[in-house]
């Protein structure tokens, strides 16, 4: 019969004498055990021999023992500090420390390759630890690209603006004088229609002379501009368009841009016009069609005949001439009826037609030193003054830096001539049409294609 095993006193000896001290807690029974379990317990190394106070068996690290009373509490292995000189081994190897900066840094791991953000994908060796990356090396110049005429920088920069903003050259002088027996031919014809109303016959007359000021106010260039000339004012999305060329000319040109208004013509046709003293029309089709040097070029002309006086000194003698022109439509009307009527009574009514002009020129010859029949060469001068002017406004944009974009845009203009002449002769059934005389060449307000073109050669050729 077996011996149930003794239990511990509370001083830790076993209750029964003449039998070996046991491991408390512990039977004497041999055989496997599990913790936890109801069996028997497994022995222990040493079990054999006899256990005294305070005799300190093997201790593990991490065990959780139970203290028993009387025998001495086990202190708490002690690690090895970092001051230590011999570090303690460990069952397992640490793990490694990762740094915390913006980069993660393996032991183990190769460098990571630097790539530049630059324009080109031009990848970077790997650098030696402990070496500095070596720097990227430098992208590869571009070739050469020939001049582009169609496209300029419209940066804004600094303006340096001229003292004289504006000039009268002599294209605008002559302007003037030629429109001078035009004025007084307006001015005999008021003073006749002034001559019905009194005594308020010389405040008309007065009051049609200050008239002139006008073309240089705001408000009346405006209502010009809207009612005479069709244009209007650009909306914003041409403002964007318009404005960045603008201010690159008048740059280039040292004038305050804001002197000038931009304004749109609803056309399709390639064109551009200087009116009154301080506006500047351009189609709708130059404005969307022509790239941004080819604008600034056809802007630059436009603003020379601003900056020469051509502008204000046209439309100045047009108005004081207007009186006498509207004179003169009435009296080439008079006399178209009375030359149908006097056909109908043949040679007599011919002869007495003849009669009456005849004397009329001979009362001016005499009387006024044929001053009146200047009128009618007056407007073939006019035309070659007008024609200078075109010429002089080409000047100016060549002195910009646009003699290139001007040229192109000639000959733009050239070809939209041989097409609507080219139209014209198909829509005639194929016939030729007949060529302008020398005489209606005279009458026109621009040179011609080739003379225009022989003119900005000399900007033209590279210089050396």
């Amino acid at each position: 019969m077996t011996q149930p095993p003794a239990q511990p006193s509370p001083h830790g000896h076993p209750e029964s004498a003449g039998t070996e001290p046991a491991c408390p807690g512990r039977p004497e029974s041999a055989g496997p055990a599990h913790p936890g379990t109801d069996g028997p317990e497994p022995s222990y190394p040493g079990a054999g021999e006899p256990s005294y106070p305070g005799a300190e068996g093997p201790t593990y690290p991490g065990a959780g023992e139970p203290s028993y009373p009387g025998i001495p509490a086990q202190a708490p292995p002690t690690y090895p500090t970092a001051q230590q000189p011999t570090p303690p081994t460990y069952p397992a190897a640490p793990q490694p420390a990762y740094p915390t900066g913006p980069g993660p840094a393996y032991p183990s791991a190769a460098p990571q390759p630097a790539y530049p953000t630059g324009p080109g994908p031009a990848y970077l060796s790997a650098a030696p630890q402990g070496e500095a990356p070596a720097p990227p090396p430098a992208p590869p110049a571009p070739p050469a690209a020939a001049p582009d005429h169609h496209y300029i920088s419209t940066d804004q920069r600094r303006v340096h603006i001229s003292a004289h903003q504006r000039r009268t050259d002599a294209t605008a002088v002559g302007n003037l004088l030629l429109y001078l027996p035009n004025f007084l031919a307006s001015l005999f014809v008021v003073a006749l229609v002034s001559a019905f109303f009194g005594g308020l016959g010389l405040i008309l007359v007065l009051a049609w002379l200050v008239s002139g000021v006008l073309v240089f106010h705001r408000p009346t260039e405006s209502a010009v501009a809207r009612r005479l000339l069709g244009l209007r004012y650009p909306t914003p999305r041409e403002r964007e368009r318009l404005e960045p060329v603008w201010r690159e000319v008048t740059a280039r040109a040292g004038v305050e841009g804001r002197t000038y208004e931009l304004w749109i013509e609803d056309s399709d046709d390639l064109n551009a016009v200087a009116a009154a003293g301080h506006i500047v029309g351009v189609t709708r089709f130059s404005m969307n069609a022509l790239p941004s040097g080819e604008l600034a070029a056809v802007l630059a002309h436009e603003l020379g005949h601003h900056v020469g006086g051509h502008a204000w000194s046209s439309l100045l003698g047009y108005w004081y001439a207007l009186p006498g022109r509207i004179a003169w439509r009435m009296m080439r009307a008079f006399g178209r009826i009375v030359f149908k009527v006097s056909r109908v009574f043949s040679c007599f009514g011919v002869g007495f037609v003849l009669l009456v002009f005849g004397a009329f020129a001979f009362a001016t010859i005499s009387t006024l030193y044929g001053l009146p029949l200047l009128v009618l060469a007056l407007p073939y001068a006019l035309a070659a003054v007008n024609r200078r002017a075109e010429l002089r406004a080409d000047q100016h944009a060549t002195a910009l830096g646009f003699a290139p974009m001007l040229a192109t845009v000639l000959d733009k203009l050239h070809q939209a001539d041989q097409q609507q002449a080219l139209a014209a002769r198909a829509h005639n059934g194929g016939v030729p049409l007949q060529e302008p005389s020398a005489l209606s060449k005279l009458l026109s307000s621009h040179p011609d294609h080739h003379t225009r073109l022989h003119h900005l050669q000399p900007y033209l050729q590279p210089s050396r």
